[in-house]
């Protein structure tokens, strides 16, 4: 025996190459033989259940793991285009089963009609009406519009979109959400919407320069007509009233509603109630609502309301419609590589995802990141993924402080926020993400004592490090960015070297908000500042104002302090 395998030792050393070939087909052999035993027979659990049926007892998810890590033959009769799930959650109705059936499921067109069939058994609250083009510069839906590039759902889309008073909702890309009253271009081919959903593989959602559009069917009258303007104020009419608002139309039985519904369906941001008169327009130099009046010279009653007023010929009652102003929404990387890396700098917390947000806006370009959240880059912040210094884009944002970082910058616009309103942003992202909240347990928690302990002062050493070792520094107060944005966004876009005209910033004040607007609905009901807190605070409130004054600058916002 031994003799045997010297003499097959050294007829593999001179022929190595079969050696491997039959080990090849050895482990060929043996992974047949395993796939075969998988398929032809289920594993057998002592006192378990052989039918599905009686598989749905007390003791099922360990059957069912075990049943989904041997049972192939478990996977091979679930239905095509049924979920993947375990035998626990199998349906037990008595509806024949499908099983016998071959079908190709593998195409679009296939997938798509199998996802559109589901939708329309299970959602009567919309309707699929068909595939239909679009276009980046005029879009077919022309309201709100968000993307999701890692959860998007065809429901989400929906939601959205009715939640807001809109009639139709389309999908495009997998990832992208429009909403709008009209739809304003022409039907494609089905197969040409061919994309899944990023959220939901079983569904489709549009396709390149493709909607899937569905109008929605419930409660939408209701939306639209009591929840979907939002108050303006009241304004002296125009000069050039009839360049400023182009569209009008003369309405005896004038109401809010009406007004409303007619400049949103002839697709309009602005609707100007001027007593019998209905105009709609858009905010712009002629128009920028920046002087309100007094209400009370808007205070006439409206013909059909006896309880709403509808302004007069002189004095515009102005709402603004759920139809987005898409006169600022386009957005690009710098077409040649930037010469100065400018930093968008921030405490964490203070803003800094709005101010890219109303920046992009103003600018019409990518903004970047000294790091990469993917949370940020499936809301649509393209200019994520680029290295900072890649120069294609138009600021960095950055929450660094130390000298090396801040010299790296040829300039900066450095925000700062009021530091107990910015920990508290900060605590509730860190807990709750970019627009969550913290639970209630983390503030009464050992968390929220540490976080202020670690933070605070860094709050204070951000800005005196930016303030020490920038080159070139823009200092933007929150506060003062939400009170008197147009301005505030005006010094900051010339920091960029860029030229905004008026109209596309009058735009930006009209979408300001964007998608990372916390909802004041979850406020906190009481102070979670202690005695101690506040007093270091407000130390590091006094450094910041005192280093900011040395600089010929002004202070902080007077609501800092006292607290």
């Amino acid at each position: 025996m031994a003799k045997l395998l010297l003499k097959l030792q050294r007829y593999f050393r001179r022929k190595p190459v079969r050696f491997f070939t039959l080990l090849a087909l050895y482990l060929a052999a043996g992974s047949l033989v395993f796939l075969h035993s998988g398929f032809s027979g289920e594993p057998t659990v002592a006192g378990s259940p052989r039918s599905p049926a009686a598989a749905e007892g007390p003791g099922l998810p360990y059957l069912g793991v075990m049943q989904l890590s041997r049972g192939f033959k478990v996977a091979a009769t679930i239905p095509a285009g049924g979920r993947r799930h375990g035998p626990w959650f199998r349906n037990t109705s008595k509806e024949p089963s499908d099983r016998g059936k071959s079908r190709d499921n593998s195409g679009p067109r296939s997938r798509a009609l199998r996802g559109r069939s589901g939708r329309e058994k299970e959602e009567d609250r919309a309707r699929y009406i068909g595939c239909y083009e679009d276009n980046t510069r005029q879009r077919t839906l022309r309201g709100m519009s968000f993307f999701d590039y890692k959860k998007m759902t065809v429901f989400r889309c929906q939601d959205n979109c009715a939640e807001r008073g809109y009639l139709y909702a389309g999908l495009e890309f997998g990832a992208e959400c429009y909403c709008g009253h009209k739809i304003q271009a022409s039907n494609a081919s089905e197969s040409e919407c061919n994309m899944e959903c990023k959220g939901e593989r079983s569904n489709t959602c549009g396709g390149i320069n493709r909607l899937s559009i569905y109008r929605l069917e419930l409660a939408q009258e209701s939306a639209r007509r009591y929840g979907s303007a939002i108050f303006r104020g009241c304004f002296r009419r125009p000069e050039n009233v009839s360049i400023a608002l182009p569209a009008s139309q003369l309405m005896l039985n004038m109401s809010v509603d009406k007004c409303v519904d007619f400049c949103t369906e002839k697709e309009f941001p602005l609707a100007a109630l001027a007593g019998t008169t209905c105009r709609c327009g858009f905010p712009s130099t002629l128009f920028p609502l920046h002087e309100r009046e007094d209400e009370q010279l808007c205070a006439h009653k409206c013909a059909a309301e006896e309880f709403e007023s509808c302004g007069s010929a002189d004095f515009l009652l102005v709402y603004q419609t759920q139809v987005q102003d898409n006169r600022c929404m386009d957005r690009r990387f710098l077409p040649s590589r930037a010469k100065q890396l400018v930093a968008l700098a921030s405490f964490p917390g203070a803003g800094n995802t709005w101010a890219r947000h109303l920046i992009e806006l103003a600018t019409g370009f990518y903004t970047g990141s000294y790091y990469f959240d993917g949370s940020l880059y499936n809301k649509g912040f393209k200019g994520e993924r680029d290295h900072w210094r890649s120069g294609r884009t138009i600021c960095i944002k950055t929450h660094e402080s130390g000298q090396k970082e801040i010299e790296s910058f040829d300039s900066a616009i450095l925000l700062i926020r009021n530091p107990y309103k910015a920990l508290m942003a900060e605590f509730n992202r860190k807990y709750g993400g970019h627009i969550g909240f913290a639970a209630h347990a983390h503030w009464k928690g050992k968390e929220w004592p540490e976080f202020v302990a670690n933070y605070a002062p860094w709050w204070a050493t951000h800005t005196l490090d930016w303030l020490r070792y920038g080159k070139k520094v823009l200092v933007v107060h929150f506060e003062d960015l939400k009170r008197d944005l147009f301005v505030q966004l005006q010094r900051m876009v010339a920091l960029l070297g860029v030229t905004a005209c008026e109209d596309r910033l009058l735009c930006v004040e009209g979408q300001k908000d964007g998608n990372f607007k916390r909802s004041g609905l979850r406020k906190l009901e009481y102070d979670p500042y202690t005695p101690e807190m506040r007093k270091a605070i407000g130390g590091y409130i006094r450094t910041v104002d005192a280093a900011l004054k040395l600089r010929n600058l002004s202070g902080v916002p007077e609501d800092y302090y006292p607290r």
